[in-house]
């Protein structure tokens, strides 16, 4: 359940953002998520709807753009693609991995009014 709190920072950042630039409505949210990054996407989409109701937010899209998850093998220095951690380096079957892209979440985008 924690996708209610990640929509109730994502609505407080959009809030924030819209004092700064004076936008009144957002049409449209683009959000990168990381496959590595825990979020259960429809269960977010659900938050976010729940969380926007009288917000600047209202009624507004969410599109998530999923990020592939990326890392550094220890052993034998290549990047890698990822879909979880602790998986084997597909070239030298080490499990010393470091994780360079694909845990994360940002918004990316906003169309506003």
């Amino acid at each position: 359940m924690h996708e209610m709190s990640l929509a109730e920072n994502i609505i407080q950042l959009i809030e924030d953002a819209s004092l700064e630039q004076q936008f009144t409505q957002v049409i449209t949210v683009w959000l990168e998520i990381g496959q590595l990054a825990c979020v259960e996407k429809e269960s977010l989409r659900f938050y976010f709807d729940v969380v926007t109701q009288d917000s600047i937010a209202w009624q507004a899209k969410l599109e998530i753009i999923e990020i592939a998850g990326q890392a550094l093998c220890n052993q034998c220095n290549q990047e890698i693609l990822i879909t979880a951690y602790h998986e084997a380096c597909p070239h030298c079957g080490n499990y010393e991995l470091q994780v360079t892209r694909g845990d994360e979440m940002r918004i990316k985008e906003l169309e506003v009014r």
